[in-house]
């Protein structure tokens, strides 16, 4: 695996942990029972922690990317292993 391929798929990776970290521990205007700013959604998380969320996103990305690089450098599963749909 080259340079760039590892940076393509751990940028893959990170997004779409991104996406399953964001929702955890987030408390809308409405469940804190507080009345949003004027012209906010009361569905709006009140403190969404983002800085917390991309350290949290970047360490399970990297580990999870660690296990993919192991699982290809040591040959684990090779794709002439993985059975073709044609």
């Amino acid at each position: 695996m080259g340079p760039i391929t590892s940076v393509a798929i751990f940028l893959t990776i990170w997004w779409t942990v991104l996406f399953a970290v964001l929702p955890l521990g987030v408390r809308s205007y409405h469940e804190m029972g507080i009345e949003p700013p004027p012209g906010a959604d009361p569905g709006a998380p009140v403190n969404p922690n983002l800085k917390r969320k991309f350290f949290t996103t970047t360490w399970i990305s990297a580990v999870l990317f660690s296990i993919l690089w192991l699982v290809v450098k040591f040959q684990l599963v090779s794709l002439p292993d993985l059975p073709s749909t044609y």
